[in-house]
């Protein structure tokens, strides 16, 4: 179903979303998406008090990776790890496609190791923290060419730890959204050597993303099916009793599809971790409202309860916009409550979205329009700072912040000719009612928090 059809549906479902369990997808405070942007594909893992999810990069992959890091699960800063990059993980048959789909893992001698498709290949680096600095792991060719299967696609590989600290590789996808293969082989050691011949184990329906999970005896291979780009992607899963397989479809699969009435379009490509003993499923669905405009692919990242059975079945997901977490804390930081004006581009667009705690929605100004982003604090108070998270974090902006007791006579308190990140830090100490932040014309501001 493409185009207009999904939205009629889309339409539909948000009719009837009132209704729902969950809360709507635009409404303020939904903590899903986790992460203020476009991003696919993730990988999470927890060093210490501190979680690091890596990502692809949408419109549909990046010379580089995203890395967004939390002390809190909540509040989210964004970097660019130094390894991979297009140019440092290439070879003669990667093509012209960009990094996609990292894998993180902590392997048994201690160091952290991450799998990335480049092209129709597979890349491995290593790392002392998942904050880096990275380095390539394998003599900077590909652990898996293009050559290795060619009727097939080498991306999506995914590294699983067993219990007893054994490594296996898991990879594979079709082309043309059909007729996807999973590979796995042991690892060796040192996490780059491949221990024997690499298997096909592929399960029924499977198109591409595996994850391995174990529960006791269980080896339970979850993974995507369907197309990203469509309201058909989906999460599926086969149980087997090694980690080789056989693996036959489990009960309740497909586990998490694409849900109107909650307003959750073609979720897919996770991650499975614990926290606070608790299974969560972390993946990427479209953004909203879905389809975009144009041809771009604008996928987001969100977080939901997984329930493992101890005969290995998994129930169905309940996709939501409010993402709880064990150990995340309940709510971001709002800062100092304010109330926005200014001029947006529609309705679904104006300047109340920049402060209602909700990464699916944002401000963009009126064509024609001053850019200008007017926050009231209602009274003279001391303001430190702006954080502002802009739509695509790799992006680079012209930003200004004004201040003014009366909203007559304003000053210049900061300026960032050539900002990027997320968030984006001013600094500006002064004692306002009124702030104003101006943003290139164009531009889409997530959420303006001031402190």
């Amino acid at each position: 179903m493409r185009g207009g059809s999904v939205a009629a549906v889309l339409v539909a479902g948000l009719l009837v979303a009132a209704a729902a369990p969950a809360p709507r997808w635009d409404s303020p405070g939904a903590a899903n998406p986790l992460l203020p942007g476009y991003f696919a594909d993730p990988s999470i893992v927890r060093d210490g008090a501190r979680w690091y999810i890596f990502a692809t990069i949408d419109p549909w992959g990046d010379d580089r990776l995203g890395l967004w890091t939390s002390d809190n699960g909540r509040d989210w800063r964004f970097s660019l790890p130094n390894w991979p990059t297009k140019a440092a993980a290439t070879s003669p048959s990667s093509g012209d496609s960009k990094v996609w789909a990292p894998s993180v893992v902590k392997a048994a001698n201690g160091r952290w190791y991450m799998y990335v498709s480049v092209g129709s290949e597979v890349w491995v680096g290593s790392a002392a923290s998942p904050a880096g600095p990275w380095a390539d792991a394998n003599g900077g060719k590909p652990l898996i060419a293009k050559a290795f299967a060619p009727d097939y696609h080498m991306i999506d590989a995914e590294a699983f730890i067993d219990d007893d600290g054994q490594a296996y590789l898991y990879w594979g996808s079709g082309w043309n959204w059909t007729n996807g293969h999973c590979f796995v082989v042991k690892l060796k050691p040192d996490m780059v050597t491949f221990d024997g011949t690499p298997r096909d184990v592929t399960p029924a329906h499977y198109f591409e993303g595996p994850f391995m999970v174990r529960q006791g005896k269980h080896y339970l291979l979850t993974y995507s099916d369907g197309k990203t780009t469509t309201d058909t992607y989906k999460v599926r899963y086969a149980i087997g009793d090694t980690p080789f397989g056989p693996f036959r479809e489990g009960p309740d699969s497909p586990i998490l599809s694409t849900d109107a009435a909650r307003s959750v379009i073609s979720p897919g490509h996770h991650a499975v971790f614990r926290s606070g003993g608790q299974p969560y499923i972390l993946y990427h669905r479209q953004g909203l409202p879905f389809p975009p405009p144009g041809d771009a692919v604008l996928r987001q990242v969100a977080v939901d309860l997984l329930t493992i059975r101890p005969d290995g079945s998994i129930a169905k997901v309940v996709p939501s916009h409010g993402g709880a977490v064990n150990g995340f804390t309940a709510h971001r930081d709002p800062g100092l409550r304010w109330r926005a004006s200014g001029q947006g581009s529609d309705a679904l667009h104006g300047p109340a979205r920049a402060a209602d705690d909700n990464y699916a929605t944002w401000w963009t100004p009126a064509a024609g329009a001053a850019p200008l982003l007017t926050a009231d604090l209602g009274a003279i108070r001391p303001v430190r700072d702006s954080a502002v998270r802009m739509r695509f974090p790799t992006h680079y902006y012209a930003l200004s912040v004004e201040g003014s007791r009366d909203g007559r006579v304003w000053q210049k308190l900061a300026t960032a000719d050539a900002a990027t990140g997320s968030p984006i830090d001013l600094h500006h100490p002064a004692r306002v009612r009124y702030l104003r932040l101006r943003v290139p014309a164009d531009a889409g501001v997530w959420e303006w928090t001031l402190r």
